[in-house]
């Protein structure tokens, strides 16, 4: 059974969620950094929600040879590599597997900043307060190369929020964080996409977007600040802090 229609809704749901986090009641400076390419929709709700800014991180999972739905790690910009052993010992996956196949990553991770960034400068989380948000959290991987590559700039505040996610992964990325936000952490996850109703591929063009159209939004001003909801209207969910 799905738990949201589409990346939009999951969005607007964690965005709701996140606006009674005791961690951010009080706090300026706030920016939303989506991982693309499908975490983007759902980071674009999450910021207009909060009245934050909203930038991207390009992280690439590094598939298994053969049964590439199968992280064996990740990679983001600047370097940035997480490997699972487990999965790395258990297949024998060789030293020159994991080069070649990061190599050719990389060449992905460059080409996105190229689209995405349009000359922009590299993302800027020094002394902000980062919401990191996906569609939802699979094995993990992607999700902990992007945390080592922004606590690298030194944010003031560093927080993963997340629709869906299996309760270990969430455990094992709250420990990278000061703060995790996860909506649903279902007992037989399976996969992320199993808990939408539409899951197509979010693409290049529509993550382009999504950035244009913030970019129009009024800027965020230091004294602004989240205005918490009632608890009365926020939607039934687990909510893992």
């Amino acid at each position: 059974m799905s738990l949201f229609k589409n990346r939009r809704q999951a969005g607007e749901l964690l965005g709701r969620s996140l606006q009674t986090l005791p961690a951010l009641q009080g706090m300026t400076d706030l920016l939303v950094v989506g991982l693309p390419r499908g975490g983007v929709p759902v980071a674009y709700e999450v910021a207009q929600k909060i009245r934050a800014g909203l930038d991207v991180l390009i992280v690439r999972k590094l598939g298994v040879p053969g049964h590439e739905e199968l992280a064996m790690g990740a990679i983001a910009s600047g370097g940035i590599q997480v490997l699972n052993r487990d999965v790395l010992d258990s297949l024998s996956i060789s030293e020159k597997e994991i080069e070649q196949i990061a190599a050719q990553e990389e060449r992905e991770i460059f080409r996105r900043n190229s689209l995405y960034r349009d000359g922009k400068p590299e993302i800027n989380v020094r002394g902000k307060v980062v919401i990191v948000v996906d569609d939802g959290l699979a094995t993990g991987s992607t999700m902990r190369a992007a945390v080592q590559t922004l606590r690298k700039d030194q944010p003031k505040l560093l927080i993963v929020a997340v629709p869906v996610a299996p309760a270990s992964i969430c455990q094992q990325v709250r420990r990278c964080v000061d703060e995790l936000v996860c909506l649903h952490t279902p007992e037989n996850f399976l996969s992320v996409g199993l808990w939408y109703d539409e899951f197509e591929q979010t693409s290049d063009e529509e993550v382009g977007e999504l950035l244009q159209s913030a970019k129009m939004w009024p800027k965020p001003v230091e004294s602004s600040r989240i205005e918490g909801i009632s608890a009365k209207n926020v939607p039934s969910a687990e909510l893992s802090v």
